[in-house]
């Protein structure tokens, strides 16, 4: 009896502990809902989101942390709202104290670094340059980074491993997406057997518009004009190297132990405006719902239901819901704006959106243009005026949505509901007049 109790005992003792789950976080740029091939009747060909979204969870109310690329990633990487961290412009080389997080700021790679995992951004840096400010002073122990405006593009481009910038070119016949799916692939494959953190952030489908010809032709031949084409082209790319990514987490027996969430960091380029995004008003650079909901996937086979929520979440969620997911250790030194939506990731979870507020012009901002906040299923928008730098204030008049019944935001009933329009601007005005002081106070 004693022997039987001391092997109790000893496997009790020496039972080893689930390990930690791996995270990779996907973010395309510029890429919109509608091109995805589950929701365009196969126009495009992404057969890799399309299992990810068949095989996990699809949020079809996503939003991004802004309508351009420095802000919105300054959002899922902080948890808080972009003005907040200091991120307010998108041009790093010609105004780089307006897209650069302040350094009192916590990311979600500091968060993953103090918790014991290997850390590793590969692809778009576009959240500070400078001592200090690159993605290695960020928690990110293992860099591949490309600052969008290097090089000449897709075939011509330059990868930074370090927060030096050292230059490091690469051959003009390795295109880029597939040089950051490798690279991402590399990194799993490192440290497979220790728990890990990886943003992959590409660069597609984002200006300037190139791919191989015989990637576009297909396209082309189906009757779309060139640039739309060239998109479909670059978007079906990585779709494919995301699939080696999947494959390779695959064969390292990884996929269960692995959440993969995918998401873009705002919606698509003005430059086509004929592509299709579920007819929603407005593009990239505006609050209207074309320029801020983007695809939002999180994919963990076995632990996450597959299925569709329709909870409105947003990119400063991010952070505080990968803390308890991954029971990670954090005590934030500044106040989150996100809120964990971890119980939806559970059948039956519940989730109460809080109001959530956007503002976007470039260089310092101004309040009164393209602005905007949600309060359930309605919607305040600051119209949008020019995405040149401003000269004045804005004086065009509040629009009011009910985006349940109005998700394109056709029917403007501000004329009709004044209570509801004054109530809202003043909670729009005074949480503008909160980010700003945060902003200025660093």
């Amino acid at each position: 009896m004693m022997r039987l109790l001391f092997w109790l005992l000893l496997i009790s003792c020496t039972a080893v502990a689930a390990p930690p789950p791996n995270v990779i976080v996907i973010l395309a740029d510029d890429m919109a809902v509608g091109d995805i091939a589950a929701f365009n009747q196969g126009i495009t060909h992404t057969p890799t989101l399309d299992r990810l979204i068949r095989e996990g969870l699809w949020f079809d109310r996503g939003y991004s942390g802004s309508p351009v690329c420095a802000p919105s990633r300054a959002a899922l990487l902080t948890g808080r709202y972009p003005h907040r961290t200091g991120v307010v412009s998108l041009t790093l080389n010609l105004e780089p104290e307006l897209t650069r997080l302040h350094r009192n700021e916590t990311t979600l790679a500091d968060v993953f670094a103090a918790n014991g995992y290997k850390t590793g951004l590969v692809g778009k840096w576009h959240t500070g340059l400078g001592e200090g400010y690159g993605p290695v002073a960020r928690g990110f122990q293992e860099v591949a980074v490309f600052h969008g405006s290097d090089g000449g593009g897709y075939n011509r481009y330059v990868l930074h491993t370090d927060d030096r910038m050292a230059e490091n070119p690469h051959p003009q016949d390795t295109y880029l997406t597939d040089e950051l799916n490798q690279r991402a692939i590399a990194f799993v494959r490192r440290h497979a057997k220790e728990p890990f953190f990886l943003h992959l952030a590409h660069y597609a489908p984002h200006r300037p518009l190139q791919a191989p010809e015989e990637a576009i032709e297909p396209f082309m031949k189906a009757g779309f004009g060139r640039d739309v084409a060239t998109i479909y082209a670059m978007i079906e790319i990585m779709d494919r190297g995301l699939g080696e990514l999947m494959s390779a987490l695959e064969a390292l027996g990884l996929r269960e132990r692995t959440l993969v969430i995918f998401a873009s960091d705002n919606g698509p380029d003005m430059l086509v405006p004929k592509r299709f995004n579920l007819d929603l008003s407005g593009t990239k650079y505006t609050v209207n719902e074309g320029g801020i909901r983007v695809p939002f996937i999180m994919h963990w086979p076995g632990t996450i239901q597959p299925g569709k929520r329709s909870e409105m979440i947003h990119f400063t969620d991010v952070l505080p819901t990968l803390v308890e997911v991954c029971d990670l250790k954090h005590e934030p030194k500044l106040p989150l704006d996100g809120r964990s939506f971890a119980s939806l990731l559970k059948e039956g979870g519940e989730f109460s959106s809080p109001v959530r507020f956007w503002q976007w012009n470039r260089h310092e901002p101004n309040y009164t243009h393209n602005a905007a906040m949600r309060d359930g299923p309605w919607k305040l928008v600051k119209p949008f005026v020019t995405k040149d730098k401003i000269k004045g204030d804005s004086d065009l008049p509040l629009e009011l949505y009910y985006l349940d019944n109005d998700p394109r935001e056709e029917h403007n009933l501000a004329p009709e509901q004044y209570d509801r329009v004054n109530a809202m601007r003043g909670r729009l005005d005074a949480w503008s007049r909160d980010v700003e002081k945060d902003r200025l106070l660093r």
